[in-house]
């Protein structure tokens, strides 16, 4: 685990990102990792003085396999809400699957059974939305739930898999990952116009942005 700010965690896993915020008092996961990130994550709550008891909150970018595989195994309270948009609220509860008409949904249906469901409340985000200090922003493309959210206070913006970081750049996550390649683009551009000026881009894949991280977000919605 390593500091972004002070306040803000990032978990190294595998080939993926998730973060840990400390947000007035509460303790915040941004995504969890694969199935198989248990023990890293734990360890790194250790880290950090913690233990998976200690937090109160879970916000979810979006459904995929190595975004939410920890949410049921990682020894949350029970009471911890696990907050994350429609329709990837209801793939996470089991209400519904991802549409098979997408190579999207049909990479998830395949994973799917890799994952356990959690049992805590899951809480369907809107767009707007604040939790805590955190500002919900609907972005689909990535799949048709993705959501960013900002903690403007810390100056962090947590955009999973919208973009990824690659030689110090952003850049749209592949087509071969995402379910509609020109709602992602779209969802970059507004982002980019809503979003406030943080210095930080929490990216799912790749290193995150530590300066300047809303030029960089720019930049790339001037290129999409």
């Amino acid at each position: 685990m390593s500091a972004l700010r002070d306040s803000v965690r990032r978990f190294r896993l595998r080939g993926v990102n998730a973060y840990l915020v400390s947000d007035d008092g509460d303790v915040v996961l941004v995504d969890a990792g694969t199935p198989w990130d248990r023990d890293r994550m734990l360890r790194g709550l250790v880290d950090a003085g913690l233990t998976a008891g200690d937090i109160d909150r879970v916000l979810v970018t979006h459904y995929d396999l190595d975004h939410v595989g920890t949410l049921a195994a990682l020894g949350l309270r029970s009471d911890v809400p696990i907050h994350i948009a429609e329709p990837d609220a209801s793939y996470v509860t089991g209400q519904s699957k991802p549409p098979i008409r997408s190579h999207k949904g049909l990479l998830q249906r395949l994973f799917s059974p890799l994952l356990e469901r959690p049992t805590n409340p899951v809480e369907v985000v809107n767009d707007g939305d604040e939790l805590g200090g955190f500002v919900a922003y609907r972005t689909p493309g990535h799949t048709p739930g993705h959501t960013a959210y900002v903690h403007e206070q810390h100056g962090v913006a947590f955009v999973g898999d919208m973009a990824r970081e690659s030689d110090g750049k952003l850049a749209p996550t592949p087509w071969v990952m995402t379910a509609n390649r020109a709602e992602n683009r779209r969802s970059i551009r507004e982002f980019a116009d809503r979003c406030p000026a943080v210095d930080v881009i929490a990216t799912g894949h790749g290193d995150p942005i530590l300066q300047y991280g809303y030029g960089a977000l720019k930049r790339l919605a001037d290129r999409v």
